[in-house]
């Protein structure tokens, strides 16, 4: 089903940009003459946009296949009544339409949002976390994403994907033209050559690598304004407990990789590392709502 996913939606980028570009007459961006820098601009930000675009249209689709969420249609017990009236509740609260809310098979306790846009959202809490927390550390944790959901973290978080994917393409395919420029002779005609295509795939892994710290770091301050936002909806204590509940359960996490980002799960120890974690540190999580 990942695989399946995967190839959908990148056949869905290609048709998408292709018709694009096609309608905005882009010309080809490499000629007898170099580099056309706008008809590039408008290739990297076609492309770059739309893998964004498109995967956050299935960002809620894809979250209930690959996390295996049931959607709470018609509550089955009193646990799935008390959740869905919780999470209405913080909703009104918060300003938002109600959220479609699930549960998800997983021992670890974790919790995620995800949707196009904060009035038609999904919000969703493990089996563990049901099973082993108490009701008000759960409303807090369900507080933090209908946080994620009113902040519109999922759009933002897209849009700078977007931009940042631009960028990456743009610079990766200046600098393996200039390779190739530089590898050239001068006997070899027009267009490029292989120098081309091997250095912007290697610009673009590089240029990749760096561009990711700067989602990484919105993803984790994110997390902070979440957490605020779960404080003031569910109570500051009920919010700090909930987190230190979390960071007590020392176990692998389950949770489909393409979820992580939007989970409340507990980040990394303090390293270098932590420039491409999409969580911070839940001590520094905890330090700052007691601060608020």
């Amino acid at each position: 089903m990942r695989i399946l996913l995967f190839l959908l939606t990148n056949i869905a980028v290609l048709v998408v940009a292709s018709i694009v570009l096609s309608v905005l007459g882009v010309e080809r961006y490499i000629s007898g003459s170099g580099l056309n820098l706008t008809s590039l601009l408008i290739f990297c930000a076609v492309f770059g946009f739309t893998g964004s675009i498109i995967s956050l249209l299935l960002s809620k689709k894809m979250a209930k296949w690959s996390a295996k969420a049931q959607v709470i249609e018609q509550p089955q017990n009193h646990k799935e009544q008390w959740l869905v009236d919780t999470v209405a509740q913080l909703a009104k609260e918060a300003g938002i339409k109600m959220p479609e809310v699930a549960i998800f098979p997983s021992h670890e306790a974790n919790a995620f949002a995800t949707g196009w846009n904060k009035n038609d959202a999904l919000v969703a809490v493990s089996s563990g976390m049901m099973d082993r927390f108490p009701p008000d550390e759960i409303r807090a944790v369900m507080a933090h994403e209908i946080g994620h959901v009113a902040n519109g973290d999922m759009v933002t978080l897209s849009l700078i994907q977007g931009v940042v994917n631009t960028f990456v393409m743009f610079f990766a395919r200046i600098a393996g033209y200039a390779v190739d420029q530089f590898l050239r002779k001068d006997d070899e005609g027009e267009g490029v050559g292989i120098g081309y295509y091997i250095a912007t795939i290697v610009f673009e892994i590089l240029f990749g690598i760096l561009a990711s710290m700067i989602v990484m770091w919105f993803s984790r301050y994110r997390e902070f304004r979440a957490d605020e936002a779960g404080a003031r909806l569910a109570g500051k204590g009920a919010m700090i407990a909930a987190l230190a509940r979390i960071q007590s359960e020392h176990e692998v996490s389950h949770m489909p990789e393409s979820m992580m980002a939007f989970g409340i799960r507990k980040g990394p120890k303090p390293t270098l590392g932590e420039l491409f974690s999409s969580h911070p540190p839940i001590n520094d999580r905890i330090a700052a709502l007691q601060n608020l």
